[in-house]
């Protein structure tokens, strides 16, 4: 299985390697930079604010002191996991409704598509904004604000899919054997859509990384001491002017990850249709 991985890797353009190599970049300091962070989170350890770089502050002081570095390694945790955690939530919903939709015939396929209709109809940003004002902002409450946002348009992809490989003659033979509606869907149309799935769950999680940044630039996201990617750029803005590594560091941060995942859903795409999926 591994070889298998490394194998799929090599064959990677060289965008594609270069977009994997920053997830994994990414995703190991999620897992293990609060471990390796070279000061407490919150500790004030420089003099001077907006400190520049320096074998000591690798990446400067905030506006209150702090390594940057340090509160960089951290909220990477909140933005990468958040952001994940959404989409894996957000794939697997609509990808079960979709399933769903395309085994169950019109009578469910119709009203649960215009219901969807309706959800993606709705801004995803105010419906954001409405909701942290109304029950406040919390680490539970952005996970599902953000999932729900974006089950719809997994639904319609997912739905697209499943629509057209429903119609394909080995489910017409599954369906004569008189197979459950369940079995059809996971046994025989469900594996045949994992690539196109994997490649909206990038895209899934790039858009959730932007909303949940956008929210904590606002001061709506991760809340005080906890701060995510959006919350360093926020805090840090007073040091705009002066080119401060406290508000480019984490704004670079937050382009750099989702390129990365960019670049590797469109390599993973690409490889894709030239072996003929």
């Amino acid at each position: 299985m591994m070889g298998d991985i490394f194998q799929r890797a090599k064959a990677l353009p060289l965008s594609g390697k270069l977009g994997l190599a920053l997830v994994i970049f990414w995703l190991a300091v999620a897992l293990f930079g609060p471990m390796l962070a070279p000061y407490p989170v919150g500790a004030f350890v420089a003099y001077d604010v907006f400190d520049g770089q320096s074998a000591k502050y690798w990446l400067g002081s905030d506006y209150l002191g702090r390594d940057v570095l340090s509160r960089l390694m951290s909220g990477a945790r909140y933005t990468v996991g958040l952001a994940a955690a959404a989409a894996l939530l957000a794939s697997t919903s609509g990808t079960a409704l979709a399933l769903t939709a395309a085994v169950g015939g019109a009578k469910v396929d119709e009203p649960l598509s215009r219901f969807m209709d309706m959800l993606i109809s709705i801004p995803s940003k105010i419906f954001s904004l409405v909701l942290v004002a109304a029950f406040g902002s919390s680490l539970g409450l952005l996970l599902l604000i953000a999932a729900f946002t974006y089950i719809p348009g997994n639904y319609r992809i997912a739905r697209a899919l499943a629509v057209n490989l429903a119609q394909m003659d080995y489910v017409q033979v599954a369906k004569a054997r008189g197979e459950r509606r369940f079995y059809i869907a996971i046994a025989e149309i469900l594996p045949n859509m994992i690539h196109p799935l994997l490649a909206d769950f990038g895209l899934r999680f790039v858009f959730i990384v932007l909303l949940l940044s956008g929210l904590s630039f606002l001061g709506l996201g991760v809340q005080p001491p906890d701060a995510d990617l959006g919350s360093l750029v926020r805090e840090n803005i007073s040091g705009l002017g002066e080119g401060a590594l406290a508000i480019i560091a984490p704004a670079v941060a937050i382009a750099t990850l989702t390129v990365g995942v960019n670049l590797l859903i469109d390599a993973i795409g690409f490889s894709g249709k030239g072996k003929g999926q």
